[in-house]
């Protein structure tokens, strides 16, 4: 079992920046895809970005490619999510999820993930 935790949502402005962290447990984190994923009201959880394991890069949804970058702390087990330039339509819950052995073609899946964060509320105002 591994057990993942989202922090850093807040109230922004657009225009705003905004970095949220996630942390899992167990001794193989450098092993682990993780990945972002967030629900808008109304809407289905859609990929946002992910970090592959150590040395795997990172892939990331065209709707942020450019504004938000994927950062990993291995030492500290821990995932970074660096938003800038936030838009009213970032507007979310963000959920960081941990995969085991992901394939490349589910990084940006739901399927693709084993373990999932309870979500952090993210809120961009114009």
């Amino acid at each position: 079992q591994v057990h993942v935790a989202e922090s850093g949502g807040s109230l922004v402005q657009a225009g705003d920046f905004l970095r949220l962290s996630c942390v899992a447990s167990g001794d193989t984190f450098s092993r682990y895809t993780m990945g972002w994923f967030r629900q808008a009201p109304g809407k289905g959880r859609e990929f946002v970005i992910a970090s592959r394991r150590s040395g795997g890069g990172t892939i990331s949804a065209d709707s942020v490619k450019g504004r938000f970058t994927v950062s990993r702390d291995n030492a500290k087990n821990t995932v970074y999510l660096q938003m800038n330039s936030l838009k009213t339509e970032d507007t979310a819950v963000y959920y960081c999820a941990v995969g085991l052995g992901t394939i490349l073609s589910a990084v940006g899946t739901e399927r693709g993930y084993n373990y999932w964060g309870q979500g952090t509320q993210v809120t961009v105002s114009s």
